[in-house]
């Protein structure tokens, strides 16, 4: 089972990344030049959603089955960088992210004036991108000096 979802959630992550990146993109672009908040971009902003939300709990359950994750040991997993990175960094990073494409979506549809709705959607998924992209460049730190196999 645990290959399977490693899988899943390995393959998945692209397309929560082209999701959220073009979502970001459109609210971006959409706030800026004061375009109304359409259905599409209702429909964007909600499968950017869900795709995040379902990568998190697939996530979620690779955490307690990952080899790479040492949460009974916490003092030994903060020595060793790639331990670290899998069972607290990797985690916290990804949860924030989650976070914040949640709340942006939430905010978004409490604004009433419908040109207004891209402002929170560009600025939090702004910040779960930048997030993901630094959880992103981390991940490539401690899996050089790895020592598991």
């Amino acid at each position: 089972m645990y290959p399977i979802l490693f899988q899943a959630h390995s393959g998945f992550r692209y397309l929560v990344l082209f999701a959220l990146v073009i979502a970001f993109l459109v609210a971006l672009y959409s706030w800026l030049t004061k375009q109304k908040f359409g259905k599409a971009h209702k429909v964007l902003n909600l499968v950017t959603l869900i795709t995040t939300h379902l990568q998190v709990v697939i996530g979620l359950v690779l955490y307690f089955f990952s080899p790479l994750v040492q949460y009974n040991a916490m003092g030994q997993a903060m020595k060793d960088p790639t331990i670290r990175y899998w069972t607290v960094e990797h985690l916290v990073l990804m949860l924030v992210a989650a976070v914040l494409i949640t709340v942006g979506n939430s905010k978004s549809k409490k604004v009433p004036q419908f040109i207004s709705k891209h402002r929170p959607i560009a600025i939090y998924f702004g910040l779960a991108l930048l997030l993901i992209v630094v959880a992103i460049l981390q991940s490539g730190r401690p899996l050089l000096g790895s020592t598991i196999n």
